[in-house]
This record gives C-alpha cells, sequence and structure tokens, in this order.
C-alpha cells in the first residue's frame, strides 16, 4: 500500500476501515481498495459537523417530530403475571427526565454454556427469582397464647426447590425471637407479647416478606428462545448479584436501570444504554431517527460524571446563563434568585439572544467580524 493509502486509512475510524475491507471482494487489488478507501473519505469529510452547526436545534427537532407520533404503551409478556414493559412515551421521558424509580424495571440475563442452549433453563431462571416467605406458606395463624404458626405449602416448596431446612437457614429473625420447626411449618415465638395482639400482627406481616433465597429484587422471571439460545427476562433488576452468578455471561447481561447500571458499572456504561434505550423504544415504534442525536442528548445528561435529566434540577440548572434557566421553567423563581446575588449574564448561547433579538451564536452568527473603517 502507498503511503498516501495509509494516510486516508488512518483519517477513518478503525471501525469504518475494516467494515469496507470486510464488504470488498477478497480478490480485490491494492489499487481497488484505496480508490474505494479515497471515495469512503470524501463521504466520511462530508457527514463531519461544520463548525456552528446548531447541533443541539437538529437533534431536539429530529427527536421531538417523531416523538410526537409515539403511543403510550405498555407490552406484556403472556402467561406471567407482573411482567409489564413500559414502552413508548412514558418510558422516553422517564429516561430523559432521569428517574431513579423507573416503573418496571427489567433485565436480560445471558448465560454460560450449556444453560444458554436450554439445559435445566428453568431450574437455572428459578434460582434467581427472589424467594419469601410467603411463596412457601400456605398460612399464616397467631395462635390465642400469641405464638405465630406458619403453614408450609408443600407443592410450592416443591417447584421452588427449597426444604424446610432451606427455609430455617434463609431466615433472618431479629434478637430474642425464637423459631421452632413443627411437621407441617414453623411455630415463632415473639420477644415480648406485652404489646399484645397489635404488635404481633405487625411482625406477622413482616415475616411475609422475608428473603429466604434467591436474587433480591428479582420477582418473576422468564426463560425466552432468542434466535438460536435462551434469554433469561426478569422483573426486577440486580445488576450487581446478577453479574458474579456462576452461570451468567457477564459481558452481555443488561439493566433497563440506567442509575444502576451507573453505580455498578459507571458513567460511561450509563451513557450507552441511554443511547441503546431510547433507541429501542424509537425502534420499536417503527420510528426512524440518527443514532447520532441520541448520542448527544446522551452525552449532555452524563457530561457532569454523574446521570442528570433534562428538567429543571437536572441538566437545565448548570446552565450558566439566567435567562436561559429562565426560559425553561419558573422564570420568577429564577430572576429573583440571580438578582438577589447580582449574577450576570454573558449572553453566550442561543436562548438568551433570541429573548434579546439579537444574533444567535451558530451559524454565520458564530464569528465576530471586527473591520477598521477609514476615515
Amino acid at each position: 500500500m502507498s503511503s498516501e493509502d495509509g494516510d486516508v486509512e488512518e483519517q477513518l475510524p478503525k471501525s469504518v476501515v475494516d467494515e469496507v475491507k470486510d464488504e470488498l471482494p477478497k480478490n480485490a487489488s491494492e489499487k481497488h481498495v484505496r480508490e474505494v478507501l479515497q471515495r469512503v473519505h470524501q463521504e466520511y469529510l462530508k457527514t463531519l459537523v461544520e463548525p456552528g452547526e446548531a447541533v443541539g436545534l437538529v437533534s431536539a427537532e429530529s427527536i421531538g417530530e417523531p416523538g410526537t407520533q409515539m403511543t403510550l404503551n405498555t407490552f406484556h409478556y403472556a402467561g406471567v403475571a407482573e411482567m409489564n414493559v413500559t414502552l413508548g412515551l412514558p418510558r422516553i421521558m422517564e429516561i430523559l427526565d432521569g428517574k431513579r424509580e423507573i416503573a418496571t424495571p427489567m433485565m436480560e440475563i445471558y448465560l454460560k454454556s450449556p444453560y444458554n442452549k436450554g439445559k435445566d433453563i428453568r431450574k437455572v431462571a428459578q434460582s434467581f427469582k427472589e424467594i419469601k416467605l410467603k411463596d412457601v406458606a400456605a398460612e399464616f395463624l397467631i395462635t390465642p397464647d400469641l405464638n405465630i404458626d406458619i403453614v408450609f405449602d408443600a407443592e410450592n416448596m416443591k417447584n421452588l426447590g427449597i426444604t424446610p431446612a432451606g427455609v430455617l437457614k434463609g431466615m433472618k429473625v431479629g434478637k430474642g425471637i425464637t423459631v421452632r420447626e413443627k411437621s407441617d411449618g414453623l411455630s415463632i415465638k415473639p420477644k415480648n407479647k406485652e404489646g399484645g395482639l397489635n404488635e404481633v400482627y405487625q411482625l406477622k406481616e413482616k415475616l411475609k416478606d422475608m428473603y429466604i433465597k434467591g436474587i433480591k429484587g428479582i420477582t418473576q422471571v422468564l426463560p425466552v428462545k432468542r434466535e438460536n439460545e435462551f434469554v433469561v427476562i426478569t422483573a426486577g433488576s440486580n445488576l450487581k448479584e446478577v453479574l458474579v452468578h456462576p452461570d451468567v455471561d457477564a459481558e452481555r447481561t443488561a439493566s433497563n436501570d440506567i442509575f444502576e447500571i451507573m453505580e455498578v458499572l459507571g458513567i460511561e456504561a450509563a451513557r450507552q444504554a441511554i443511547i441503546n434505550e431510547v433507541f429501542k423504544v424509537i425502534d420499536s415504534q417503527g420510528l426512524n431517527v440518527d443514532v447520532r442525536h441520541i448520542m448527544l442528548v446522551a452525552d449532555t445528561m452524563c457530561s457532569t460524571g454523574a446521570i442528570k435529566g433534562i428538567t429543571r434540577y437536572g441538566v437545565v440548572s448548570d446552565k450558566s446563563s439566567v435567562l436561559a434557566r429562565a426560559s425553561f421553567e419558573t422564570p420568577i423563581q429564577h430572576i429573583i434568585d440571580a438578582s438577589l446575588v447580582g449574577e450576570r449574564d454573558h449572553l453566550t448561547s442561543v436562548v438568551e439572544n433570541v429573548m434579546l433579538n439579537q444574533p444567535v451564536p451558530v451559524g454565520t452568527g458564530l464569528p465576530g467580524l471586527i473591520t477598521k473603517v477609514k476615515k
């Protein structure tokens, strides 16, 4: 290859060069490869953003316009209760608003061989599910002497692969509470019966939600076949514990909770998760938005090293311009706060210049021209 060709190759992203070489026939001559790379380089230069391009405005229009055609949409997995997935506009809003508590947290757990081929798939899926005491009990009874008797559901215990000894091992009761095994269940004696029936009843309700086995936070599991392998879809998410599970392929397993991803894997992973999740919603609605617009939004949300929603408490609160903050929401409050501390607005962005009817610093308004006029 010539040095000129090498230069062109260096000026293109590696992923583009690799894709070109994969697409070309194996017997292509060096001259042919060089010509194709030069043409690709010319096209690549045309796609670069010009200085002064109003990228934010173009992205806002490009996401907002198809966004108006989105439906309010919830998808339900057939055959499994509690397996709803938020889609459409509500999902876009909870991502872009940076909500910590999302409506339907879920995970896609990829498995290692041989489980990804279907071996013991139900057993492996069940091992992820959080099992609480109420899942293995047929009934909770308060006896006349204010003890709590728990009767086991033998069929449920068999299905979940739990023994009475396993239940006892998983239970963590407070100090002074004694637990005895009976033929058909457990007998629990509270430490203090002076509080009467009310306290015993509260203890009974707490016991129902006591953790026994599995991964906390995962309430439902559903093995599904994707092309030629099995994947476990879950309702609820716990990335930290799932990733260290010996049967899980940690490199491909994903959660839809972007804050959890940020805490476990860092801000770069969270940025990519925002892009993937927003793109997934837009794609499922049959809309066409260039991924670069979504990338710009994700960059804006993650630029400070933590996820900030596009709200007056998030991204907007970081703006240096008083007028720009005031134009978003609660204008009087912003103007009062700024006047109390004597804040200055240097009018460096778009919004505040539009408000004052001045040229905006994008496109031809970006450079300032200074000319000396001859007298």
